[in-house]
């Protein structure tokens, strides 16, 4: 059964803010750092704001959550969910790669997963 509140989700930085209102149109519910004020802000607190907002984050930043991730797995600390996306210079592009990861699963499913898109 389908979840009956839009999934949330938060672009870091160095994602294209022109993917929110893609991702929106599907019914998602979109932040980007530039729109919340957190441009600049380290990894660990863009990962800790996501977390405090039950939102997936979106990145291009690949190897630095990656290893954020496993950091807090060993401390047993969860996140709300991080998708690793290959940069593409058409944000058409993008969202159809990412649409279709983001939408495996529910909120609560994403919590802790990492996938790539």
């Amino acid at each position: 059964m389908p979840s009956l509140s839009p999934l949330r989700v938060y672009l870091d930085e160095d994602v294209d803010v022109l993917l929110a209102p893609l991702l929106a149109a599907h019914g998602m519910d979109c932040l980007t750092t530039l729109a919340v004020g957190n441009l600049g802000r380290p990894d660990e607190e863009q990962l800790s704001f996501a977390f405090r907002e039950s939102r997936i984050l979106i990145t291009h930043n690949r190897v630095d959550f990656e290893n954020l991730a496993m950091a807090w797995w060993g401390q047993r600390r969860d996140h709300a969910g991080i998708i690793l996306s290959i940069r593409r210079s058409d944000t058409y592009e993008l969202a159809r790669h990412v649409l279709p990861v983001v939408q495996l699963f529910d909120q609560v499913g994403w919590i802790s997963t990492i996938l790539y898109a």
